[in-house]
């Protein structure tokens, strides 16, 4: 399917929502054909906007001991670090000769994506890079386990109980 389609149910049949979803409909099934219909449940502005301002929160109150640090210099890098340490991510494995070499590699690839995360064990380079947390990238499920996976891991770095850190903003989440 090129797009998804808004259907309504009208207590016998699901009907395309709107003109637009019907011509969409039309150009994408076959009469008589059988489909399958699965529901997929969209997250809520309300729940987005909640971990982005959370994080915005959670930033602006990070101990002193984080300032230098590459993840800490704003509300982005926190999240994206968050979902990498969180295990909302993608990794890369690069084995090189030495860890002499390794080191060169891992040089290289920082510079490719500030959010990324590149550690070095020994004669090998692992690239962690952040997954989208979009409507598109992350169903309603998703996205709700990545955002409690990541609130509870800045809770860790704050020292607060993950419940006060939802509270922080004084938005529901």
């Amino acid at each position: 399917m090129s797009a998804p389609i808004s259907f309504i149910w009208d207590g016998e049949a699901m009907m395309p929502s709107t003109q637009f979803h019907a011509r969409n409909a039309d150009r994408e099934f076959v009469v008589g054909e059988r489909y399958v219909l699965v529901e997929e449940k969209q997250r809520s502005t309300k729940t987005h906007n909640h971990e982005f301002a959370v994080l915005h929160e959670a930033w602006a109150n990070l101990p002193e001991r984080y300032a230098d640090e590459a993840w800490a210099q704003s509300p982005e890098h926190l999240r994206k670090y968050a979902l990498i340490r969180s295990g909302f991510c993608d990794s890369q494995t690069y084995a090189c000769g030495s860890h002499a070499e390794a080191m060169r590699w891992a040089a290289n690839l920082r510079p490719l994506d500030e959010f990324s995360l590149v550690v070095v064990r020994g004669p090998v380079v692992i690239r962690y890079t952040a997954k989208s947390q979009s409507r598109k990238a992350m169903d309603a499920v998703e996205f709700q386990a990545s955002k409690t996976a990541v609130l509870e891991f800045i809770s860790s770095l704050l020292d607060v109980a993950p419940a006060e850190l939802a509270k922080a903003t004084g938005m529901a989440a």
